[in-house]
């Protein structure tokens, strides 16, 4: 019988060479160059997620990938060092100064990669 077991993601980027120097660079994620003109992003316990070049790329309205973290308020002040700009928000997700959401659920900050793809940071909580 056949069964769907296994997937991977991706997303499109408009800059494959600003893409890799974020990714491994800022964020120190390990990246591949794949076939095709692909780069893969290797993720600790994940299949590879791959980042595709598209030269009428439009950014995703939506957070295309979660970073979870033990802190997210040490994990904004070491990725603000690095240059990264998080998201401020008004309204039902209201930011702090910070760009962090502490309204129900896990404390979260979004900020975007070179190509205005959106990313968070995402607290994670044991119970």
């Amino acid at each position: 019988m056949f069964h769907l077991t296994k997937a991977f993601s991706g997303f499109s980027v408009n800059n494959l060479e600003k893409a890799k120097e974020f990714y491994q660079g800022i964020l120190g994620i390990e990246v591949t160059e794949g076939s095709m003109g692909i780069l893969k992003l290797h993720i600790a316990g994940a299949t590879p997620i791959i980042i595709y070049p598209k030269p009428d790329h439009t950014p995703a309205t939506f957070t295309i990938l979660n970073f979870p973290v033990d802190n997210v308020e040490e994990a904004v002040t070491e990725l603000s060092k690095k240059g990264i700009i998080f998201e401020q928000y008004q309204g039902q997700l209201q930011t702090d100064e910070k760009g962090i959401f502490h309204g129900g659920g896990p404390k979260i900050a979004w900020f975007k990669d070179p190509s205005g793809n959106i990313l968070s940071v995402l607290e994670e909580t044991t119970n």
